[in-house]
């Protein structure tokens, strides 16, 4: 059986939270808990100012159980468990509750851990009293994912195939809701048990990302449903805006909002409740529920239909022109539609608008008075991707932790050379393809990305510092656009932040230098007229000079156009490298220092009064912290 489950909001914010001081000893951490919980409220037995007083902990929980989404008792885990043990009922509706020792040196997650985010408000409520969290789910303490949160997690709406025992206990629940979120208790049995788990991934999102990268050791993951075996299975989960149902294994279908219906409606079409129903219902002939529509398009012309205001209630819909519809091309034109319209289509050709994708999984199904279609966001499907990554300035602890994400999960990893320390490729998983593109020209680059890409697999190209400076990814990305190559970039800490941080320098200085220029000087690659050293001089601006310790005696000479010959100078190598070395002097001294010390490749040069600066203070905290300096 087929149960569907509402999205459960787990992650929501919690606006009413009662804190409930027992002890007398814990009205400290009680405060401190008011100051980091501004919406609650602090309730005693006792008389203490900023607390309201009430009789008796016992029956103000009895009486308020169900009023408020969180309690925090303070004193001893006995009173906490005596006090709502007449009221627990069920994890789906019973409020979080959160048990802090009268010293503060401890907080537990005592009931609603998952669904009514006990778990969470645990780990920052022990953070703000400095307290250990003590949570006792079987998820959390094996690393486990917890099914019944991912769908408030990645936004998924849940449809649960299970068997007849299973929906024998639900029976046992008081309202439809909790009966089939009372489902959920035997694929999460399952589960946290290690039974052998199938994983179907059949779209991509951040959800679909944040599974494979913490993947359990029972749970095998598959992006085709034909390439499951079931009987080697327990329990199979499944992302994806299509609903399989899978005989005689329990599972759970996790439903995105990826698809896009594109309709078409006969003038006043009706009765409008009918044909509304009818045209979600013909979704269902592919598999695709109602939970699944990210958005519903049609024509311009049509914005007034009934229909169309109708579904605008629930949905969102998006328009288009009829020129923009017949610029797509799409499988099923019609010459009547083109009569009529002046388009060839309009729900085809709508939903591959408004999803962006050529392809549709759901083909233009006729009604009596409507067309109706659908496609995956483009977005969402499992395709190729190629991620540009900033690796940073050479410390691979200095790579962003969306950066080393993407190169453990990358199938091949292209890095930059000798610019890119091999170290940081390190992290690759087993089996992925890591290539130094050193030795390669563009197109035997393109090659091998596009080998990878046109099966589908997950690339990284790893670039130096900051893809956006001197990244040479313009080229690159000009290509990918060519091809309708999926690709994104992730940024990267730069040289020149590596070289503030080496000098303990803030390179700008209230009243003194507020702009940071980073250029380079002109070598076998032209500068702009406009560009050139000595006019971005004119600014006294630290600047940081890329790619020019090959010309430093030209570079020195355009600065001291404008800059003075005692201006402080930094020429810093291999930033962050386990070789690194920082050179300082004067401007006057630059053009030596890089000569006698043998610098060429991977070396920035600063210039600018900022260097080392320690004159002065701010205004913002002159003023603020200026008895510190009294002697």
């Amino acid at each position: 059986m087929k149960t569907d489950i509402p999205v459960m909001k787990a992650d929501a914010p919690r606006m009413k939270t009662a804190i409930m001081l027992v002890s007398e000893a814990g009205l400290a951490s009680a405060r401190l808990l008011l100051k980091e919980f501004p919406e609650a409220e602090i309730f005693t037995p006792r008389h203490e100012d900023g607390c309201t007083h009430i009789e008796s902990t016992g029956s103000f929980t009895a009486e308020n159980f169900n009023r408020y989404d969180t309690f925090i008792f303070i004193g001893a885990m006995g009173i906490c468990v005596r006090s709502i043990a007449p009221c627990v009922k069920n994890k789906y509706t019973d409020p979080a509750v959160i048990c802090v020792d009268s010293t503060g040196r401890y907080a537990i997650s005592v009931l609603s851990g998952h669904i009514g985010g006990a778990n969470e408000l645990t780990a920052a409520i022990a953070g703000a009293l400095g307290a250990e969290p003590v949570i006792t789910t079987q998820s959390d303490l094996t690393g486990l994912w917890a099914l019944d949160k991912l769908p408030g997690r990645f936004g998924w709406f849940p449809i649960l195939n299970v068997d007849a025992s299973a929906l024998r206990l639900a029976e046992l629940a008081q309202t439809r809701e909790e009966k089939m979120k009372a489902c959920m208790n035997e694929p999460i049995r399952l589960f946290v048990s290690g039974k052998p788990t199938a994983l179907l991934l059949e779209v991509r999102d951040k959800g679909t990302d944040w599974l494979e990268a913490h993947l359990p050791p029972h749970v095998e993951v598959f992006y085709r449903l034909k390439d499951i075996e079931v009987s080697r299975f327990q329990l199979v989960l499944c992302v994806s805006p299509q609903v399989h149902y899978i005989e005689g294994t329990p599972s759970i279908c996790y439903v995105p909002r990826m698809v896009h219906v594109g309709i078409g409606l006969a003038r006043q079409a009706g009765p409008v409740k009918e044909v509304t129903e009818e045209i979600l219902d013909r979704l269902k002939e592919y598999g695709i529920p109602r939970q699944a529509i990210a958005s519903i398009a049609t024509i311009d012309a049509k914005r007034d239909e009934p229909v169309v205001k109708s579904l605008q209630k629930e949905y969102d819909v998006c328009f288009y022109t009829a020129e923009e519809l017949a610029a797509t091309d799409v499988p099923h034109p019609s010459k009547t539609v083109m009569k009529h319209m002046g388009t060839p289509s309009v729900s085809e050709a709508a939903a591959l608008l408004s999803s962006g994708n050529s392809e549709l999984i759901m083909p233009k199904r006729k009604g009596g008075n409507y067309t109706v279609a659908a496609a995956i966001n483009i977005r969402a499907l499992r395709r190729g991707h190629i991620e540009i990554v900033g690796a940073g300035p050479g410390d691979p602890d200095l790579i962003s932790v969306r950066g080393r994400e993407m190169l453990e999960k990358a199938d091949l990893i292209l890095y930059a050379g000798s610019l890119v320390p091999r170290e940081l490729t390190l992290c690759a998983k087993p089996g992925a393809t890591v290539r130094s593109s050193a030795s390669m020209d563009l197109e035997e680059q393109f090659a091998l990305m596009k080998e990878f890409y046109d099966k589908g697999k997950f690339i990284v190209r790893l670039h130096t510092g900051d893809p956006c400076i001197y990244g040479a990814i313009q080229e690159q990305m000009n290509y990918f656009d060519r091809y309708g190559m999926s690709y994104h970039i992730t940024p990267g800490i730069s040289s020149f932040q590596a070289a503030a941080a080496a000098l303990k320098s803030q390179f700008t200085i209230p009243e003194k230098v507020q702009s940071i220029i980073l250029t380079r000087g002109e070598g076998r690659t032209p500068m702009p007229e406009r560009e050139k050293l000595h006019l971005m001089a004119r600014s006294q601006s630290t600047m940081c000079i890329f790619l020019s310790a090959g010309i430093a005696e030209q570079v020195q000479a355009e600065l001291l156009q404008e800059y003075p010959e005692t201006t402080p100078v930094a020429v810093c190598y291999h930033l962050t490298w386990p070789d690194e070395r920082i050179f300082r002097g004067k401007l006057k001294d630059l053009a030596r220092i890089v000569k006698e010390n043998n610098l060429t490749l991977t070396t920035m040069i600063v210039v600018g009064e900022a260097i080392g600066n320690r004159e002065g203070l701010s205004r913002l905290y002159a003023h603020e912290f200026k008895h510190l300096f009294r002697k």
